[in-house]
């Protein structure tokens, strides 16, 4: 059997530890969670367990209603799609465009910031409304928050349960492809529309980076440590991908219109990755929002780089 890849050793071993600081999360004031900061919790003592949330992260929104709290939503953002109950909850805008008199009426007793949300985050401490600040930086840090989310809410054990399992997955999916050559891969997610202009790529930093080396490719932009990376065609051709993965959320494209998008690439023909066509196209929403469906992106990758690893 194929030796787990070290990537994945890393996840794995990090989430015991964070799982092993999560049993002192609950102390007064500002309680920052693990090294990297992925969550910061304002804890009260004693503190209840919150039944109204409000959540502004479609990430965190999955978590909760992949642990059994989805009930406890009290509204979410403008673009949380994922699962289809989440559409019957009231709407309270998004990162950039927060409707606080909307979230305030629906008076939650803890809500879910991105840690960037500073005026919100003051807002919400004026009127003492507990909060959860989100920070996602790589693959770890999703079942991470899970854990600390899990914690903040008094439902640990399933939080655990489902953290464990989303980390045997991805185990199992790095396993499979364990000590196959790994192609030099450009992952790609967004450019113009029928054209090679405006070309934005996965760098060498960030969850969709540790997806693509745990699904058996070695990111072709790894020396680049940033999340992300404009790109001209005369940078692909020094590149020289093998292969190239482009991703479209949501269902924006039609078989016919992928197909359309794929020959777009015929235009840099020397590139290895068209030459040999290895030129993927996937569609889906579990790329671009870092919560439980990053099994079903890790194995989609792993899928399109190592189909023969799959085939039975």
């Amino acid at each position: 059997m194929a030796a787990i890849p070290s990537f994945v050793r890393r996840l794995v071993i990090t989430a015991i530890a964070a799982a092993a600081l999560c049993a002192f999360v609950g102390t007064a004031g500002r309680v920052t969670v693990w090294g990297d900061a992925t969550a910061t919790l304002h804890a009260q003592t004693p503190q209840p367990a919150p039944r109204r949330i409000v959540s502004l992260v479609p990430a965190t929104t999955e978590m909760l209603y992949l642990i059994g709290a989805g009930s406890r939503l009290a509204g979410v953002s403008n673009y949380d799609h994922f699962p289809a109950d989440v559409e019957k909850l009231p709407r309270v805008g998004g990162l950039l465009d927060p409707n606080v008199e909307t979230l305030l009426s629906l008076k939650p007793d803890l809500v879910i910031v991105y840690d960037t949300q500073d005026e919100l985050k003051q807002q919400l401490e004026r009127a003492r409304i507990p909060i959860f600040h989100y920070v996602h930086k790589g693959l770890p840090d999703i079942t991470q928050t899970i854990r600390a989310l899990g914690e903040r809410i008094a439902m640990k054990d399933a939080a655990d349960a489902a953290a464990t399992k989303i980390e045997q997955q991805l185990a199992a999916i790095g396993t499979r492809v364990a000590g196959q050559p790994r192609p030099k891969t450009l992952l790609i997610f967004g450019r113009e529309p029928g054209g090679l202009r405006q070309i934005n790529a996965s760098a060498g930093y960030g969850f969709l980076h540790d997806v693509l080396e745990l699904a058996g490719g070695s990111d072709v932009l790894n020396d680049l440590k940033r999340q992300s990376a404009t790109l001209s065609t005369e940078m692909i051709l020094t590149r020289a991908p093998e292969a190239i993965i482009e991703v479209h959320y949501g269902d924006s494209l039609s078989t016919t219109n992928l197909e359309q998008e794929r020959r777009v690439w015929n235009a840099l023909p020397s590139v290895p990755a068209v030459r040999n066509n290895r030129v993927y196209l996937l569609t889906g929403n579990e790329f671009v929002v870092p919560g439980p469906r990053i099994v079903l992106a890790a194995e989609r990758f792993a899928k399109a780089l190592h189909p023969d690893r799959f085939s039975r």
